[in-house]
């Protein structure tokens, strides 16, 4: 049967449905023995879903619908408020409605109302709470409604086209003061900012690399290593320093799509590097920093290149990245060089390639200290389960070994090292990343 009526019958419910075979069974057994009492009782049970599905076919309504969420942006773990408000913009006042708000796994189960005869112009207010467990924009809605009849024979389902979004941002770790945020030392912000020029014997330099201004070429640097070298110009005092993050799938062990958390932490190695990401970007820059994002896949822009990526550009960033395909970090050694003497390098690697490793540290010269953090990502799989990725124990094996090859590459090049095993908290990576106290499992 085309038409309204005929969408609303295909919509019969468990109970419209077991009542049609009934009615179905009689008739065929009235027909049968030849008992019209049972042929009129047949029609009449075969007559209520038909009745009750012209019902339903025939309700008309107008919905209009608001959705306030507070706050709009939560971090990793949080909690937001929605206040979903449905008036009913028909003359006439509504009938049965059963009303959903669908939502993401990652925000938890879908919240359902049930509103009975809403007045004309009337708003019924319908509040629910989300539970942020993954880092991503979500939508929220648009709403379902679905007509029953009395009987709850026939079940009709409308969707809206309006819908709302909340932001999930990294959760920040409070990280240990000094480090990376002071102003001075070696392992200072400022071990690479501004270098003044006293004189010509004084004047600080670095190895040539292609694309420098020639004009810019020491010639007394140069006779005296063998190696042509160029001039660092003075710049302006304010410290800097770079993020390097490893998005690339390939260096990861990734969970499925709508994966809860275990515990408190993130699920797997990336979404403990992002939130790493988020705890050490947010004290370089309340640390006075001028802040550079790099990925494998190119660098993030801030909104103004004189004074870096903020805290909130940072984060909501970093709650949209996602994996890449890239297969290597050549993209990412090649920013990492037109840094240049720009501040140190905070590299947070997944699986690395003994050749990437040797890719960042020819892109890295002159004076300053680089760190690097290397994620144990072996070690996450137990928290992520049973995936065609899932390493064996001769492959955790190569990987240690490979990090272990990394690491000492990293080194001999002056950079300081620190492996985060799995879960361990960022605060701990930080301390010993920047000579605070050393835990068990960390050597830097």
């Amino acid at each position: 049967m085309p038409g309204p009526v005929g969408r609303a019958l295909s919509s019969l419910t468990v109970r419209g449905r077991c009542l049609v075979a009934v009615g179905v069974t009689m008739l065929g057994l009235g027909a049968l023995l030849g008992e019209l009492p049972l042929v009129q009782v047949a029609v009449f049970v075969l007559a209520l879903p038909l009745l009750s599905a012209i019902g339903v076919a025939r309700r008309r309504f107008r919905l209009s619908t608001r959705r306030t969420v507070s706050p709009g942006r939560v971090p990793r773990g949080g909690v937001s408020d929605v206040l979903l408000e449905v008036t009913n913009a028909d003359r006439r006042a509504g009938g049965l409605w059963l009303l959903t708000e669908p939502l993401p796994p990652e925000l938890g189960p879908a919240p359902t109302y049930v509103v009975e005869r809403l007045a004309a112009g009337a708003t019924a207010s319908l509040p629910y709470r989300v539970a942020a467990s993954r880092r991503g924009r979500y939508p929220l809605g648009p709403l379902r409604l679905r007509l029953v009849d009395p009987f709850g024979l026939v079940l009709r389902s409308v969707s809206g086209t309006d819908a709302g979004s909340l932001l999930v941002v990294p959760r920040v770790r409070p990280l240990p003061p000094g480090g990376l945020t002071g102003g001075s030392g070696s392992t200072g912000v400022g071990a690479r900012r501004a270098i003044a020029v006293h004189g010509e014997d004084d004047v600080s330099t670095r190895a040539y690399r292609s694309g420098d201004d020639l004009r810019k070429v020491h010639w007394r640097a140069t006779a005296r290593t063998g190696e042509l070298m160029v001039r660092l110009e003075e710049r302006p005092w304010r410290s800097s320093a770079t993020l390097l993050i490893d998005t690339r799938a390939r260096a990861h062990l990734l969970a499925a799509s709508g994966t809860l958390p275990v515990g408190d932490g993130p699920v797997d190695s990336l979404e403990w590097l992002v939130e790493a990401a988020a705890s050490m970007g947010t004290a370089l820059t309340a640390g006075g920093a001028a802040l550079r994002v790099v990925t494998d896949t190119g660098e993030i822009p801030p909104a103004d290149p004189r004074r870096g990526l903020d805290a909130d550009h940072l984060l909501d960033r970093l709650a949209l990245l996602q994996p890449s395909r890239r297969p290597d970090l050549a993209v990412a050694a090649e920013h990492l060089a037109r840094a240049g003497a720009d501040g140190p390098v905070v590299a947070l690697l997944g699986s690395v390639a003994p050749e990437d490793a040797a890719r960042l540290t020819r892109a890295r010269s002159g004076p300053g200290a680089d760190l690097a953090v290397l994620v144990d990502v072996a070690g996450y799989a137990p928290s992520v389960g049973r995936t065609r990725r899932s390493p064996t124990e001769a492959a955790r094996a190569t990987l240690a070994r490979q990090q272990e090859e990394v690491a000492d590459l990293l080194r001999d090049a002056g950079w300081r090292v620190t492996v985060a095993r799995a879960g361990q908290p960022v605060e701990d990576v930080w301390a010993a990343l920047t000579g605070g106290h050393r835990r068990q499992g960390v050597r830097a």
